[in-house]
């Protein structure tokens, strides 16, 4: 691992804490402001998720069963960020998952979704929305798996019969192209023919793959909406993967669905399964990107570096349902793990994820000031539209939705894969350790309203700062210290308030 001396602002508060012997976290400090140019509208929050992949924004969403499956996986690389998918779910799941996902947009897509031209309308509408697809455009096929003709959304929508076969409503004579076209020359034959779809063949006619003018028309205006995506048009998306028994079939469905990361989800990732994994991983899918963890030590950051991975994850028992350090004894408070495993890792080009503890949106813009390229998010998203789950509504009550800790007893029991995160076999109640909890968070609506929030924090601590980036947050950020009363502080001092959005005390 080649390393480059870098130096940060905060360096010395840090160094004065160690020679003090003080680990800190969230509400242990704040950030010293500075002289600034920087308004928070202009603020830029590109950054990279791992050694090549990058975001829009510094948010990763995280892989708990409660928390992240595809719907908010799509969402979250909506809005220029990633989700991880869990590994509660079977390998064919978690895969069938990062499917959707992938195939909700696309520029060019290789391997298209295809239907056959004897399915009838019905059949495939109730395919598309069993498949949550976004979309009505696919190439049709004969018995021979030759393509015949196209459908789009207009085919479908004009329609006056369900029961009609693919093969009545689709459009046979075929406008395609060869791979040499480009995403510009797609565009131009799309909008000269007046279509939404453009097969590219071989010289064999061969189906190599599809470009839809939708997306194509998003790539060439730059991905104004910031979308999150791959070079190929789709959406980014990760996926955890354990180092148990099934983890390298789990890995090769995944790399089968293109997943853009997996991230190796365990409670200790500085052990002997987890370094030959990532070692395996890279030998193996070395154009996937590996993010490990969790771990807290910069000893433990440097062996994962060393085994090849493209990021870390820095975190162990800081989650708001995690009982890690208090059942266990471990850990090291957040803002100094974070600190201490980024500094190790400058220049590597290996990304460092804060996962856990985030409770406001001011500790996005502290753990990124300590270090940290993008946060993991649980609890904060938990209760979301996206998330997976119902609604709770009970006569009175706020509506809420289920959270629960990966290495709570419930999810322990459930799966096989939360047990494997804490090296405990078995699935009788009294034989299981718990190093987590379950509960239920307040509902908050779209994914979108609390990044709005989140997001609006972190660039207006960024303005304070006088960070335009953010990197030039990680180089420019300080830090004091602050007591017992300057926490009391630095919240609001009446007794009783109306919530802000993001702000409930």
């Amino acid at each position: 691992m080649s390393t480059i001396r870098i130096r940060h602002a905060c360096d010395g508060f840090f160094a004065k804490m160690d020679r003090s012997d003080l680990a800190l976290g969230y509400g242990d400090v704040r950030l010293r402001t500075d002289h600034s140019k920087v308004l928070p509208k202009d603020v830029d929050l590109r950054t990279m998720i791992s050694r090549n992949v990058s975001a829009y924004i510094p948010v990763l969403t995280s892989p708990m069963d409660t928390v992240t499956e595809g719907d908010m996986a799509v969402r979250a690389a909506e809005e220029g960020g990633m989700g991880v998918i869990h590994k509660n779910l079977s390998p064919e799941e978690q895969a069938k998952a990062v499917d959707m996902v992938k195939h909700k947009i696309g520029g060019f897509v290789h391997d298209p979704v295809c239907i056959r031209q004897g399915q009838t309308v019905k059949e495939v509408l109730e395919f598309v929305a069993r498949k949550k697809f976004g979309f009505l455009s696919f190439p049709v096929l004969n018995d021979n798996g030759s393509v015949v003709g196209i459908v789009t959304s207009s085919d479908f929508e004009f329609c006056m019969s369900e029961n009609k076969k693919i093969s009545n409503i689709m459009t046979s004579s075929i406008i395609s192209a060869s791979s040499r076209i480009g995403v510009k020359g797609a565009h131009k034959k799309m909008m000269s023919n007046h279509i939404k779809i453009l097969p590219v063949f071989d010289r064999d006619r061969k189906l190599l793959g599809i470009y839809t003018l939708a997306d194509v028309k998003r790539n060439l205006k730059g991905n104004s909406l910031n979308y999150n995506l791959a070079p190929d048009g789709t959406l980014r998306v990760g996926a955890a993967i354990g180092v148990g028994e099934d983890a390298q079939y789990r890995m090769q469905l995944l790399a089968k669905a293109k997943v853009d990361v997996v991230v190796i989800d365990t409670a200790h990732g500085d052990s002997a399964g987890v370094i030959a994994m990532v070692k395996w991983c890279k030998k193996n899918y070395p154009n996937i990107d590996v993010i490990a963890g969790n771990i807290s030590e910069p000893d433990s950051a440097k062996r994962l570096a060393l085994a090849g991975v493209d990021g870390i994850r820095v975190g162990q028992g800081p989650g708001s349902i995690c009982t890690t350090r208090i059942i266990a004894g471990v850990g090291c408070p957040q803002v100094t793990a974070i600190y201490n495993c980024s500094k190790i890792l400058r220049g590597s080009g290996v990304t460092v994820c804060a996962d856990g503890g985030i409770e406001y949106s001011g500790d996005i813009t502290i753990a990124i000031g300590a270090g940290a390229d993008t946060v993991m998010l649980g609890k904060l998203l938990a209760g979301t539209t996206e998330s997976p789950g119902d609604i709770i509504r009970l006569p009175g009550q706020k509506p809420k939705k289920e959270y629960r800790g990966m290495g709570s007893l419930g999810a322990m029991k459930d799966n096989q894969a939360s047990r494997e995160r804490y090296g405990q076999a078995g699935n009788s109640a009294d034989k299981l350790v718990p190093e987590g909890i379950e509960t239920e968070v307040d509902f908050k609506g779209p994914l979108g309203d609390v990044l709005h929030q989140l997001l609006g924090g972190l660039r207006s601590g960024m303005g304070y700062c006088g960070a335009h980036t953010i990197y030039e947050l990680q180089k420019k950020a300080n830090f004091r210290r602050i007591t017992q009363a300057g926490r009391i502080e630095s919240h609001p001092h009446v007794g009783s308030f109306k919530s802000a959005p993001n702000y409930a005390g």
